[in-house]
C-alpha cells in the first residue's frame, strides 16, 4: 500500500474522532482529503476493511455506549445531539443493530462498566482470545490489583510518539516491527527506549479485530516522520499510573483491573485516549515479563 495513502487515510481518522457530531459524509470527508469520493471509498475500505459511512457509524455508536458507561449524567437525549443523529428514534434504532438492546437498557446493565458488552459478537460467532481477557470477576481483578501493580495519580508530561496505525492485534508485533527499522538508522533506539500502544477504541466496546491502535516509540527529540510513520502527542494532565510488571498475555486483564480501580475510588475517564509506556524487551526478561505502566487520563 502506497505509504502516502496510509498517511491520509490516518489524519481522516484523527478529524473523524475529533468530529463525531460534525457532517461525516463521503463526499465532505472527499473534500477535506482532497480526493473524488469514488477514489477515497475504495481507499478507506482497502486501508480500514470498512466504508467511510459506516466506520462513521460504528464510532458514533462505540463513543456513546462509552459515555452511557462512564458518564451517568449525560442523558439520552444529549447524545443524540451531541453525535449528529437525527432523532432519538434512528438513535436507539442504530444502537441496537450493534448491542442488541436499547440505549436505556445498555447502560442499566452496564452500570459497573465491566460487564460483556457485546452480546452481538458472540451471537455471532466473534469471540476471541482479546474479548476473554475482559471477563474476570471484579474480585479476582481486585486480587490482581492487590498482587501486581503499583498504583498512584500523578500529572504526566506532554509526550511525542512516533506512531503506526493497526487496526486490530493480529499485525501488531510486526507493526513494532516496521516501527524500530524506521527508527534504528535515526539513531531513535538505546538504552533508554520507550515503546508503548495508544488505543483509539476499546476491548470493552469494540469487536477486537476493529480496535485501532498506534503502536508508538517515544521520541527524545523532534524528528521528521513520514509516510506509514505519524507523529502524535499525548496530552499533559492528570492520569491513574498502574506499574505493572506482567506477561504478554496478561495486558487485557491488567488494563480492566485498573478500571475497576478507577470506578471504585471515584474517578472518571477524561476524553483522551488510555496508553501503555511498556521500558523493556520481555523476550530479554529473566521471566519473560513486560515491565509496563498503564495510564488512564481522568478528569
Amino acid at each position: 500500500m502506497n505509504e502516502d495513502y496510509i498517511k491520509r487515510v490516518n489524519k481522516i481518522l484523527v478529524y473523524i474522532d475529533n468530529h463525531l457530531s460534525a457532517d461525516l459524509s463521503l463526499e465532505t470527508i472527499a473534500k477535506i482529503a482532497f480526493y473524488s469520493p469514488f477514489h477515497l471509498h475504495r481507499l478507506f475500505k482497502s486501508i480500514t476493511n470498512e466504508t467511510l459511512n459506516g466506520y462513521v457509524t460504528r464510532k458514533r455508536i462505540e463513543k456513546a455506549a462509552s459515555v452511557l458507561m462512564h458518564k451517568k449524567e449525560v442523558s439520552i437525549s444529549d447524545l443524540v445531539l451531541q453525535l449528529g443523529f437525527s432523532s432519538n428514534s434512528s438513535f436507539t434504532r442504530a444502537f441496537k443493530k450493534y448491542y442488541q438492546q436499547s440505549p436505556s437498557d445498555f447502560r442499566k446493565s452496564n452500570n459497573n462498566s465491566f460487564s460483556k458488552i457485546s452480546q452481538t459478537n458472540s451471537k455471532k460467532g466473534k469471540e476471541s482470545k482479546e474479548t476473554e481477557e475482559y471477563l474476570c470477576t471484579p474480585d479476582n481483578l481486585k486480587q490482581r490489583i492487590q498482587m501486581n501493580t503499583r498504583i498512584e495519580i500523578k500529572e504526566l508530561p506532554a509526550m511525542d510518539w512516533a506512531f503506526i496505525t493497526q487496526i486490530g492485534p493480529d499485525g501488531l508485533d510486526a507493526a513494532f516491527g516496521r516501527l524500530l527499522q524506521w527508527a534504528i538508522p535515526k539513531g531513535l533506539v538505546g538504552d533508554d527506549l520507550k515503546m508503548g500502544r495508544i488505543f483509539h477504541d476499546s476491548f470493552k466496546i469494540t469487536q477486537p479485530k476493529k480496535v485501532r491502535m498506534s503502536a508508538c516509540l517515544l521520541l527524545q527529540k523532534p524528528v521528521e516522520v513520514s509516510g506509514e510513520i505519524g507523529h502524535t502527542t499525548t496530552t499533559k494532565g492528570n492520569y491513574i499510573v498502574g506499574h505493572f510488571m506482567i506477561e504478554p498475555h496478561d495486558f487485557g486483564k491488567s488494563w480492566q483491573s485498573l478500571f475497576l480501580w478507577m470506578n471504585e475510588n471515584g474517578y472518571k475517564k477524561a476524553d483522551q485516549n488510555p496508553f501503555e509506556i511498556i521500558y523493556n524487551n520481555y523476550n530479554e526478561h529473566p521471566e519473560k515479563k513486560c515491565i509496563v505502566d498503564l495510564c488512564i487520563p481522568i478528569e
